[in-house]
């Protein structure tokens, strides 16, 4: 079933963002949040995608993508800040 949400901006980018972490689509990634929220289940990202096994979960670059994360979001702000001008 299709349907329509309103999201505030900073949760959507922090989903979106998170997704890619977990390396899913935005969909899969509120699917399984909802789903695990319904179940009570507080695992975020219970499906490992294939590159994590080759690759592995890249906590050795945590601060590198945490440096990046604050980069995009910086960047989303000062996007959004011209769109209003």
């Amino acid at each position: 079933m299709k349907t329509t949400l309103e999201i505030p901006d900073p949760l959507f980018r922090k989903a979106k963002a998170t997704a890619a972490q977990h390396g899913v689509t935005l969909r899969e990634f509120v699917n399984d949040a909802l789903r695990e929220k319904l179940s009570g289940d507080s695992k975020v990202g219970a499906r490992e995608p294939a590159w994590m096994k080759f690759f592995g979960s890249g906590k050795p670059f945590a601060a590198s993508i945490r440096e990046i994360d604050r980069a995009v979001e910086e960047e989303f702000e000062r996007i959004e800040d011209e769109d209003r001008k």
